[in-house]
């Protein structure tokens, strides 16, 4: 299996981007900070952005220089992470800046996945329908008041994320495939797969094949054209909840 990777990124408009997606020969990843709601206090000087591009550097540096499982990478990298900003910034905060992972790495003849927090890996093998792999555990909080998130945050029975805590790393969902059996796959950030799991306007069969037959970038394009065209009322309703716009993140591996 050759990789051929094709990516777009685009942030939240009018604002920076707190996703980050790298590639390499065998492996692609991409991180999704976690925007902090207003007014609450990180305790860290730094933000989202620095949280996320650390991480991103040291799992980059795992998966080109050691042979290190994918939860040993990420274990390491938000320890290191962490331990930079420790004589600086408060990281005992439970509101600490936080992102989500997924990562895909082709070992031998199997591919590798990890994915933690909400970022899903579509992946379609042989004939089958397409299907999301995803740490879904964001989604079934009893609340999401600032207090409930905060409180059920990289612990047993709420959710787990790339943050302060490195054994977070080994609640993530990983597993591995047959490479010669993968038809396709993907890897997003929620914003990059709002099409389907928020406006229900694809599936992941669909999202995988608008991404093989036109790309990551107008993927981006359909998911800012929903956003534009959503009213208030449907924003607040079920699976909807949040912010009308997100940064969102595609990548094609082909």
């Amino acid at each position: 299996m050759m990789f051929n990777v094709t990516f777009a990124s685009a942030p939240t408009p009018g604002q920076p981007n707190e996703d980050y997606v790298a590639a390499g020969p065998d492996w692609a990843l991409v991180l999704d900070g976690a925007t902090p709601p207003t007014g609450v206090e990180s305790g860290c000087k730094h933000g989202v952005r620095w949280l996320v591009r650390s991480l991103a550097a040291v799992l980059v540096d795992h998966l080109v220089m050691t042979d290190s499982s994918l939860p040993d990478a990420l274990a390491d990298a938000i320890e290191v992470t962490r331990d930079r900003h420790a004589s600086t910034c408060d990281v005992s905060n439970p509101s600490s800046p936080s992102s989500t992972v997924a990562v895909l790495r082709l070992r031998r003849d199997r591919l590798e996945y990890l994915t933690l927090a909400d970022s899903p890996i579509v992946v379609r093998v042989g004939d089958n329908p397409a299907q999301a792999i995803i740490d879904d555990r964001t989604a079934h909080l009893p609340s999401y008041t600032v207090e409930a998130v905060r409180d059920f945050r990289n612990r047993e029975g709420g959710f787990w994320v790339a943050s302060t805590v490195p054994e977070a790393a080994y609640h993530a969902m990983t597993g591995a495939l047959a490479a010669e059996s993968v038809t396709g796959v993907a890897l997003l950030t929620d914003g990059g797969a709002r099409l389907v799991d928020r406006f229900a306007l694809s599936d992941w069969g669909g999202l995988l094949e608008i991404l093989e037959d036109s790309g990551p970038v107008e993927l981006i394009r359909r998911v800012r054209e929903a956003e534009a065209a959503e009213t208030d009322e449907e924003r607040h309703r079920g699976k909807r909840r949040g912010k009308r716009h997100d940064d969102a993140t595609a990548v094609l591996i082909r």
